[in-house]
């Protein structure tokens, strides 16, 4: 989670200036596509609101190559909407970090989730960029399957108290 597309030096939440929230992710391009990505992206959000600078539909590519797939998705979905969709496709500029408080949302919600994970994690930076985390935080914000919470929660390393509390939040 953090700040793209602006001019503002080091922006932070509370002075983010013209810098719109985003997410950078990395990949493996042999396990997920980036045309894949692409397709979760358009599937999850409202490509049609408007929205503020802070909030707006945006890509944000990398090379040439990203550029133009996310061109063709987007004349793809308009295709299928109907209408021409508010999503920005733009070159990706500096890219910074949001503060550690701003990170895993979700999963900051549920402290007996979170102290189990930064017993794991006690570095912030490492707290937010572990895959156990990013899948917790997907469950405590109601993105993950109660099938696939169980097919995965051992991996997570987490107490058992922390895991029934997760199995609950999967289920509820």
């Amino acid at each position: 989670m953090g700040y793209t597309g602006g001019t503002t030096a080091n922006p932070t939440y509370k002075n983010l200036g013209d810098h719109t929230e985003s997410i950078q992710m990395d990949f493996d391009s042999t396990l997920v596509t980036y045309g894949e990505l692409l397709g979760i992206f358009w599937d999850s959000h409202n490509p049609e609101s408007p929205a503020t600078c802070q909030y707006k539909s945006a890509v944000f590519y990398h090379d040439e190559t990203q550029q133009q797939l996310a061109e063709q998705t987007k004349q793809q979905r308009e295709a299928d909407y109907g209408v021409p969709l508010l999503t920005d496709i733009l070159a990706a500029e500096t890219f910074y970090r949001a503060e550690d408080y701003h990170q895993k949302y979700y999963l900051r919600s549920h402290s007996l989730l979170e102290r189990d994970l930064t017993t794991y994690y006690p570095d912030p930076h490492d707290f937010t960029d572990s895959t156990a985390s990013a899948r917790v935080n997907g469950v405590a914000g109601w993105h993950y399957t109660a099938e696939r919470l169980e097919a995965e929660i051992d991996s997570f390393g987490l107490s058992t108290e922390a895991n029934d509390a997760l199995r609950s939040l999967a289920t509820d």
